[in-house]
């Protein structure tokens, strides 16, 4: 493991090439568990409902109930439409989708550009991240918790879902990694973790305390806690203030855009993301430049 990341640190140009070309080939992969994931949490939910209202035997047959399996590997891809599979030539990351010009190659019916779009989001902000912090340990770990964050971005876009399959385990990670002297003390990723998950945790109380509504998902503390294990508790208050910031501008610009009322609810998860990544790259300077502002 020591040799790859020398290797990679001396030739800089084939650390970003594989990086860049990994990260493609991962974003078509996210985009699968952007579809599916929540689709299986949907099946296991409707399964123990009816385990638990005793009528599995009585309940028609459906899609949900089906012995065929449905998870992040099989059914293979096919075509919506005409069902048709999917051909490993026609999912090459980007260049499948231009070559086919965004259409079925079978029945021309027209493929989510939203595809590509994962996959060089995923991509470019790997890049990013490995340019920044270079051949390390450091990128290895950041480079994996942003694949995680574009794929909750996009679940939560969707379905306004944050899921616990993907949140729990950057916890646990975030904690491991800190115990293993990656990156801050123990102590501080545990306190990080905590009081990452306590802060919204008492925003969503006292907000429906005051006005009976829920303001924002379970999910949204479990996703603070993973930057709080990452980053320390030092950290939340930047990412909370950033997220607002950015929450606030693309969330009325995109009510703006789609005509819709302003109670309409949004999904936070996806600003804490990206608060988060930013301050998992920026945070430190971030501070120092506000701190210079107000002449601290």
């Amino acid at each position: 493991m020591q040799s790859i990341i020398e290797v990679m640190q001396s030739q800089m140009w084939f650390y970003l090439t594989t990086v860049g070309l990994v990260s493609l080939c991962v974003g078509s992969f996210l985009n699968v568990v952007i579809y599916r994931l929540p689709v299986m949490m949907q099946r296991e939910w409707q399964s123990e409902c009816r385990l638990l209202l005793e009528d599995e035997l009585t309940a028609k047959p459906t899609q949900a109930n089906t012995n065929e399996p449905f998870n992040l590997v099989k059914p293979n891809s096919t075509c919506p439409k005409c069902k048709t599979a999917i051909k490993p030539w026609q999912n090459i990351p980007i260049i499948s989708w231009l070559l086919l010009k965004g259409k079925c190659a079978n029945c021309s019916n027209p493929i989510s550009a939203r595809y590509p779009i994962v996959e060089a989001i995923t991509a470019l902000l790997s890049l990013v991240i490995a340019y920044n912090f270079g051949a390390t340990e450091h990128a290895l770990l950041y480079i994996f918790v942003t694949w995680i964050l574009v794929a909750l971005t996009f679940i939560d876009i969707d379905h306004m879902l944050l899921p616990d399959q993907l949140t729990l385990p950057l916890v646990w990670l975030a904690l491991i990694v800190a115990v293993m002297g990656v990156t801050i003390s123990p102590a501080d990723a545990i306190v990080g973790a905590a009081c990452g998950y306590l802060s919204l945790w008492s925003v969503f109380w006292l907000f429906k305390l005051l006005t009976g509504k829920e303001g924002m998902g379970y999910g949204d503390f479990k996703l603070l806690a993973v930057f709080g294990a990452l980053l320390g508790w030092q950290s939340l208050l930047t990412i909370i203030l950033l997220s607002s910031v950015v929450g606030a501008i693309i969330g009325i610009a995109l009510l703006s855009i789609q005509g819709k009322d302003k109670t309409t609810p949004i999904p936070f998860g996806p600003y804490l993301a990206i608060a988060g990544w930013i301050t998992l790259l920026w945070g430190t300077q971030i501070q120092n430049t506000y701190f210079n502002l107000i002449g601290y």
